[in-house]
């Protein structure tokens, strides 16, 4: 069989692009990156990241980034020929080197991420990659780790890789998930099964740092030695499938702070005119970088350059991994709010299992949206959670000025005169001693914000109280680290009586509903019934309430009954049939 790989170019091609990489001069080795990696943090987050060890049993946010990017570093991205074979595909790319992990995953066409041994096997794969003929002499050929298989053969291969299944990128539909957790034995084992089919998978987080790999390939050509790591949701341990790619874009690897003067004498000459304000250096480095990436980044299209928001960005779809990306470059602050998401979700995991439960309930109630508006954001309804399990006695997490006063000068950390300080070093950290079960945090999660108090006071992390509203806003929730910020301003009232509803009406669902149902059943068929957790995700009618003072705390709605008796009823008459 006759193969070979070449690299494609910028349209979007369907399944059949590839393209990437720029060549670098001076591609650091992997010590040369981690001592990088250490002196960015320890200057500019003021994280100890020489702590990329584990302690406790946790594992450094940097310690884990680290290693993901030294991983997306000797991997390439393989669109490859719907009928390719699987044995044959690996047999062929193991010629250029031990392969340590492979997957494959459909987007816009099949794909496989391969993962070397080395980076020097990466680069005899593309020493041995071939550039298609040109018809047009006005394209420019862009080498790249995104690279195209072509089978020249008219050999009829099975369509279905064998043995590897492909990896899914999206999360299952809700009926299905409805009938999954209906299965389930308990309410504890529904919200455990729930966070499992949501949260991203070791294949899907491989695949993110892979492709902030790729754009830094892109970037490279303009920074040599720039950084693009992902953060947000992608990162901190609360990210769902399918959520959106951001990334971040670090340049303090050549920025020259607290350079010395060279034994040579020669300092480089910065080409980029001086500007008054740092701000607009972001937007002028962000719109050569996006320009690039429209022109010439493989698989990128749709490149919006929204650089005036208020942290500047470059917006664009990567088709070959069907991700969603934003490119920033300077956003500290949203890094450290990832570092500490993924921290509070390492101290225990009922954080977690609890914030994928309470996000899924909003999105099937339409309290969070994809489409920018009134709505309640993931975030906001993050630190909603994370507020409440600072509220239980004994609280189940600290609050950030316990974690800021257990802080180390290594973790001195100041962003904008931002005080952005809290302790890195896990060991330091005494949890009280709770054990409350995940089915009493979620009832209780939803008595909590069914009778709080949102039109007088303030969510805050930082002291894990209630306080007074600094402003008039509906919703107030004080950014954990610009706290001047509030994080849900863009709420608006009938947003926010809507979810007071749905707290009460979820409080008393799952009341009722806190055993499974017997199943019955005849010739072999169980009887399914929602129950538990999967009645929260069943359709409401709380949707029309525009104030929540015309409605008084009352049980769930009549509809919602009869639903339930409805599918019990239809349930029955299949098993008759």
């Amino acid at each position: 069989m006759r193969m070979r790989i070449s690299p494609s170019f910028g349209s979007a091609m369907a399944s059949s692009f590839t393209v990437c990489r720029l060549h670098t001069i001076g591609r650091g080795s992997l010590v040369k990156c981690l001592q990088k990696v250490d002196t960015f943090l320890h200057r500019n987050i003021g994280t100890n990241v020489v702590a990329v060890q584990e302690k406790n049993g946790f594992k450094s946010l940097y310690a884990v980034q680290a290693e993901r990017q030294e991983q997306a570093e000797r991997s390439v991205l393989i669109s490859c020929h719907s009928r390719t074979n699987e044995k044959k595909f690996l047999k062929y790319i193991a010629n250029y080197g031990d392969i340590q992990k492979y997957f494959f995953y459909e987007s816009y066409g099949m794909y496989a991420v391969v993962e070397f041994a080395n980076q020097e096997s990466v680069a005899s794969l593309l020493e041995g990659t071939a550039i298609p003929s040109i018809s047009h002499e006005s394209l420019v050929p862009f080498k790249s780790r995104l690279l195209s298989m072509r089978n020249l053969d008219s050999v009829d291969l099975p369509n279905q890789p064998s043995g590897k299944k492909r990896q899914a990128q999206t999360s299952i539909p809700i009926n299905e998930l409805i009938q999954r957790l209906s299965k389930e034995e308990s309410i504890d084992q529904q919200i455990t099964s729930l966070t499992e089919a949501y949260q991203l998978t070791e294949e899907n987080c491989r695949l993110r740092f892979l492709v902030c790999s790729l754009l830094k390939d892109i970037a490279a050509a303009f920074f040599p030695e720039c950084t693009i790591m992902p953060f947000g949701s992608s990162v901190n341990g609360f990210g769902k499938l399918g959520c959106d790619l951001d990334m971040f874009l670090d340049l303090d690897g050549i920025s020259g702070k607290n350079a010395t003067m060279p034994k040579s004498g020669l300092f480089l000459e910065y080409q980029m005119k001086r500007a008054h304000l740092e701000r607009i250096v972001t937007q002028n480095i962000l719109s050569v970088i996006g320009e690039c990436v429209d022109q010439f980044g493989p698989g990128c299209v749709g490149v919006q350059k929204i650089l005036n928001a208020r942290c500047p960005l470059v917006r664009f779809a990567h088709q070959p991994s069907g991700f969603q990306c934003d490119l920033t470059a300077n956003n500290r602050v949203a890094m450290k709010s990832t570092e500490l998401l993924y921290l509070y979700g390492e101290l225990d995991p009922r954080v977690r299992h609890l914030v994928f439960t309470v996000r899924c309930w909003a999105r099937a109630h339409s309290i969070t949206s994809s489409i920018p508006g009134a709505w309640i954001s993931n975030f906001s309804l993050t630190v909603m959670v994370l507020f409440f399990l600072q509220r239980r006695s004994p609280p189940i997490i600290p609050t950030l000025d316990h974690l800021r006063d257990l802080a180390g000068p290594e973790d001195k950390s100041v962003i904008e005169d931002n005080d952005c300080t809290f302790v890195s070093d896990f060991s330091k950290i005494q949890l009280e001693s709770n054990t409350e079960t995940l089915e009493q945090l979620l009832c209780e999660f939803f008595e909590f914000y069914a009778s709080f108090c949102f039109r007088t006071l303030s969510i805050n992390i930082r002291k894990g109280k209630e306080q007074n509203k600094p402003e008039v806003a509906p919703l107030h929730i004080q950014n954990p680290f610009e706290t001047t910020l509030n994080v849900s301003k863009n709420v608006n009232a009938s947003q926010v009586d809507r979810f007071v509803a749905l707290c009460q009406e979820s409080s008393w669902l799952i009341q009722q509903n806190i055993t499974a149902p017997p199943r019955g059943g005849t010739k072999g068929k169980a009887t399914i019934t929602p129950w538990g957790v999967s009645t929260l995700l069943l359709p409401s009618q709380v949707a029309g309430i525009k104030s929540r003072k015309r409605r008084k705390f009352e049980p769930a709605s009549e509809r919602i009954k009869s639903l339930l008796e409805s599918l019990k009823n239809t349930n029955n008459q299949q098993n008759q049939s």
